[in-house]
């Protein structure tokens, strides 16, 4: 652990505005971000007896290697450099909220020809409408099994709906009417496109508004003796107001809120969030959290704020106005369970994100009190069931990670743990990834996946000493120029984004998929680059034996070892992450390949017929016409390709093998 004292900006250079603050380890990356009234009193308070600090504060100052601050004009300009840079940095000792689970959406996809609703998870598309987070996936799909009656859309896949195309007969929905069957000409286009944009007007709030109108044309209807007709629309009304009725009434219609709480102890805290539009629960979301930082509840309030309306502006000015919920946008009302210190700020801003006036306040009487309880209720149970879960995997990946480190004799903890695999057909398209685990879980965000081109594709080996050179040579590179210009404590511009590559940090463990020759190589790699400080270990398929440089025997670890495990899982996932760059790759190479010489059909128009059918033997077995419905594709280019394609399947046939 680092001094403090080494790096402690004089008391004289800290200034006593406002600002934003952040502390950087040795390898530059920032660890910690917070804002003050006064930057020197809140600066000096964590060098003057770091002995007397929080354990977790205490961790974090003696993991920094300097401090650098940013002076502000107000508060209202800290609040947001404080929440920029916390989404920039992910800084480790700052308290992030993320959510406890994927929760489900019901996505209308209305720049579809034919729009499809359907229940989904996940990130959210580019013209396609949201509805939820809905907290259980039965109760979504109820709902839209409930309003398919009344508003019969497309709910299957591509491939059904052009099989049943193809085949010019609908599926199992539209024979009972819950699909108007688009695919076999029962519907217009146009007609269809309304159908869906009904269903996301009756979803986003219009519900009691259609089903009044429904009742008065269900009215007119009987009063009319259209007996049938008037039957038809009793039972989409009751099927509606099922629907509707499913989220309970909770506040007055004219109530749209946010009502958040929270349930903590010493090492964690859950957070729940009821969004109650209209007077009624529309949705629910729920985060855990670790407390790296030592907050308080007003503190713990504002991050809350911070992160999840931050996250929501940024996703709704990245969005088409009509693609998203509108549970995502900030309420009127935002109501917590304790004031944050800062309110008037926070409400400042918010009102900014907003467009209009936003209050924070506490529930103190009445219904709303009793619905914060429920709140907290929901809150207390998702952390009493995140830690019962918790338990389990934070024991076994410890103790996979010791039980490595001790098996394979390493002096130092293995934080973080990079893995390579190599993949190719037949020595063509040869690419390899690189996926990286910290603290025994996966870190996306630091994958790579490298291109291997020339002499370096020749085998496995030369692939595996390419790829550990040239990222190596990265980190070498990144290295001498942080040693060349080192870091020092002291006054920056809010501007300045100094965040090092990821490649600049080196891992403890290096594992290759493959025996002796491939551990070999890398090893090779590394003495060659004069790397010392990080150690390579090779997993074999066949008997899932550890391979170390330079020992002809190797480590085997019990078949039932928490440490193996965590090896297989690395491998398979490089494995995954490599196959599946190959497949893109190859997939590209081959239409490519396939569509070379056409006049008129560059790089756009080829990925267009790409993403219309999905594969070079559709766009084969495609007519001119069919072809036609790629973007970009007319009908005197469709005759081209097609005229291009027949000849190279007439050559493959002529040039191919008589026999086996």
């Amino acid at each position: 652990m680092a001094d403090p004292a080494s790096y402690r900006p004089g008391s004289g250079e800290i200034p006593t505005q406002p600002g934003v603050y952040r502390f950087r380890d040795e390898f530059g990356r920032v660890i910690y971000v917070g804002k003050a009234k006064n930057l020197r009193n809140r600066l000096n308070s964590y060098f003057q007896k770091p002995q007397q600090l929080a354990p977790k504060t205490y961790a974090m100052v003696h993991t920094g290697a300097s401090v650098e601050w940013t002076v502000v004009g107000s508060e209202m300009e800290s609040l947001q450099l404080e929440y920029t840079w916390i989404k920039q940095y992910t800084p480790r000792f700052n308290i992030m909220y993320r959510d406890d689970k994927s929760y489900p959406y019901m996505a209308v996809s209305m720049a579809d020809r034919f729009p499809r609703a359907q229940v989904t998870r996940g990130a959210k598309k580019k013209g396609t409408r949201y509805f939820g987070p809905f907290s259980q996936a039965w109760a979504i799909r109820e709902t839209l099994d409930s309003l398919l009656r009344v508003f019969p859309v497309r709910t299957c896949t591509r491939s059904v709906f052009k099989r049943a195309e193809q085949a010019g007969r609908p599926c199992l929905l539209g024979y009972i009417d819950k699909c108007s069957a688009p695919c076999v000409g029962r519907i217009s286009e146009e007609d269809h496109k309304d159908l869906a944009d009904q269903l996301c007007r009756f979803m986003a709030g219009d519900s009691e508004k259609y089903i009044r109108k429904l009742t008065s044309t269900m009215e007119t209807a009987a009063e009319n003796m259209e007996f049938e007709h008037a039957a038809r629309l009793r039972d989409d009304i009751a099927a509606l107001r099922k629907a509707f009725e499913r989220n309970a009434v909770v506040l007055s219609d004219s109530v749209d809120a946010d009502l958040f709480a929270f349930h903590e102890d010493e090492l964690e805290a859950a957070a729940q969030v009821f969004h109650v539009r209209g007077g009624r629960i529309r949705g629910q979301r729920g985060w855990i959290v670790e407390r790296v930082e030592d907050l308080s509840a007003p503190e713990m309030v504002e991050q809350l704020l911070q992160q999840v309306y931050g996250e929501s502006a940024v996703t709704m000015a990245s969005a088409p106005v009509d693609a998203e919920l509108n549970l995502n946008e900030i309420p009127r009302n935002v109501l917590v369970p304790v004031m944050p210190e800062n309110a008037e700020q926070l409400q400042e801003w918010l009102s900014g994100l907003r467009g209009s006036k936003v209050t924070i306040s506490v529930p103190q009487r009445g219904e709303r009190v009793q619905l914060m309880g429920t709140v907290a209720d929901n809150a207390k149970q998702a952390l009493s069931l995140h830690k019962s879960r918790r338990a389990g995997d934070l024991t076994t990946r410890s103790a996979s990670l010791q039980e490595l480190q001790e098996a394979l004799d390493l002096p130092d903890a293995l934080m973080r743990i990079e893995c390579y695999d190599i993949s190719h057909v037949q020595g063509t398209n040869v690419v390899a990834s690189m996926v990286v685990f910290e603290d025994g879980l996966p870190r996306k965000s630091d994958y790579r996946k490298f291109s291997i081109r020339g002499e370096a594709a020749r085998d496995d080996t030369a692939s595996m000493y390419d790829v550990i050179t040239r990222r190596f040579k990265r980190h070498l590179a990144e290295q001498q120029e942080r040693e060349s210009s080192p870091q020092a404590s002291g006054e920056v511009d809010q501007s300045e984004a100094t965040e090092p590559a990821k490649f600049a940090y080196p891992p403890n463990l290096v594992v290759v998929d493959g025996g002796p020759p491939q551990v070999a190589a890398a090893q090779q790699a590394l003495d060659d680059l004069g790397v010392t400080d990080v150690h390579v270990v090779g997993l074999a398929k066949r008997l899932e034996e550890i391979w170390v440089p330079d020992d002809d025997f190797p480590v085997i670890l019990p078949r039932s070892s928490h440490g193996l495990f965590l090896l297989q899982r690395l491998r398979d996932e490089a494995h995954r992450f490599a196959i599946t760059f190959h497949r893109s790759k190859r997939g590209k190479a081959m239409l490519a390949s396939a569509l070379d010489g056409v006049e008129g059909l560059g790089k756009a128009k080829r990925e267009a017929l790409l993403k219309e059918f999905g594969s070079l033997k559709a766009i084969r077995e495609a007519s001119a016409e069919d072809l036609t419905r790629a973007q970009g594709i007319g009908p005197r280019l469709a005759e081209k390709i097609r005229a291009h394609l027949s000849t190279d399947a007439e050559h493959s046939e002529d040039s191919g093998p008589v026999s086996e």
